[in-house]
């Protein structure tokens, strides 16, 4: 998203509110209002300071992996967003969106890992290591990732993983833009996580004193074998770059569907991409697998003449192997704790 669109000018007054409500929770943390609570196991927050999608996900699923085979025993905590109950859960590949959050459900079908998710992702940890003690597993490395964690201030973590990108660097705090904390939170961070391709980035960070690791990352995306123009729908975030992704890949997009971020799909909402993909002549339709994963048994609405298709997104970290022994090491360094 750019910073073009993603202003809001006309809100601009607003912002010394939305100022003062992070001041009050600052203070509410310092006074220990909000007590951070520890779990045993070491945690690895994967977060971003704008609203809406920058990659943690993907990029908490590629960790996850790594984890593994370095011989770590990885599970993954989460809020599990717009999901029915409040009770915490260990999520079912096989679940809903409506149970578990699609994130959640993403993770787990393509981690392989435990994922757990609770309104306070304490609680989420706590039934992990209840599930880690329970099958003897007290004695091996466990890691926790935290999927967009660097706001969720009540839970202690060890390292800090914060996704920053160009259209961050220049937006303005919310409502007027879309930063949910101010650029200095940044320094909160033991890593920033850039875009390979954004490297003046890079440059900028370190003229502005930051000191620690930062990661190059390569988005890539997996698009199936499909003859013909597509009609392309989603629900995330920032839909722009979806679109652009395929289209990168030499796709032709015949249509172009645009709904809210983790948007509850309905039967109308789907006979509107029909409707747009016959209109524009589409031979298929593709989604992200986020938006798959909410739409549950609404998909069997499309059929064998116009099927539904989804793309998958990947990231990579640069350097790979020296990031992982980066991180590998403040894991080692991390007490054992009992949970408090």
């Amino acid at each position: 998203m750019s910073q073009a669109s993603s202003a809001r000018p006309i809100l601009l007054p607003l912002v010394p509110l939305y100022r003062l409500a992070m001041a009050l929770r600052e203070l509410r943390l310092r006074w220990g209002l909000e007590p951070v609570r520890r779990l045993r196991y070491p945690v690895v927050s994967i977060g971003n300071l704008s609203a809406g999608g920058a990659g943690k996900t993907p990029l908490t699923i590629a960790l996850a992996k790594l984890l593994i085979g370095k011989g770590f025993h990885v599970d993954a905590l989460s809020r599990g967003y717009g999901r029915q109950s409040r009770l915490p859960a260990r999520v079912r590949p096989d679940g809903t969106a409506a149970e578990f959050g699609d994130e959640p459900l993403l993770i787990a079908r393509q981690a392989g890992v435990p994922v757990y998710v609770a309104p306070q992702r304490y609680d989420a940890g706590l039934l992990a290591e209840a599930d880690v003690l329970a099958q003897g597993m007290s004695d091996v490395h466990s890691v926790h990732l935290l999927d967009d964690g660097f706001q969720h201030h009540q839970l202690g973590r060890d390292v800090d993983i914060l996704l920053l990108n160009l259209s961050d660097w220049r937006d303005r705090l919310l409502p007027a833009g879309n930063l949910r904390e101010p650029l200095r939170a940044l320094h909160r961070a033991n890593v920033i996580a850039i875009p390979a391709t954004e490297s003046e980035l890079e440059t900028e960070l370190r003229a502005r004193g930051w000191q620690g690791p930062i990661w190059r990352l390569h988005r890539g995306i997996d698009v199936p074998a499909v003859d013909g123009p597509i009609a392309a729908f989603c629900g995330i975030a920032r839909s722009g770059q979806f679109f652009q992704g395929l289209e990168s890949t030499g796709l032709r997009l015949a249509a172009r569907i645009a709904f809210p971020d983790h948007h509850p799909y309905t039967s109308a909402d789907l006979e509107r991409v029909l409707s747009a993909a016959r209109r524009a002549g589409a031979t298929s339709i593709l989604t992200t697998e986020k938006d798959s994963a909410r739409l549950g048994n609404l998909a069997s609405v499309f059929s064998e003449s116009l099927p539904l298709l989804t793309a998958g997104l990947r990231i990579e970290i640069e350097e790979e192997s020296a990031a992982i022994d980066w991180l590998i090491v403040h894991l080692d360094h991390a007490p054992m704790r009992l949970p408090v």
